[in-house]
């Protein structure tokens, strides 16, 4: 399970299992990658839930 995060300098992949952490990143800044892991991070419950309704079991 994995969630992509775009923003305006670039892209991230975050990993959600088997614990958040970053896969990959181009064009973001650290301080960007770290924001957007904290988002991750905040939003953790919604992004599951999104992925469990997109790809259902």
């Amino acid at each position: 399970m994995h969630v992509h995060v775009q923003g305006q300098n670039g892209e991230a992949k975050y990993w959600l299992d088997p614990k958040i952490e970053l896969a990959q990143s181009v064009g973001f800044s650290r301080r960007e990658i770290h924001e957007a892991l904290r988002l991750v991070q905040e939003h953790e419950c919604e992004i599951r839930s999104a992925w469990h309704k997109h790809f259902p079991c």
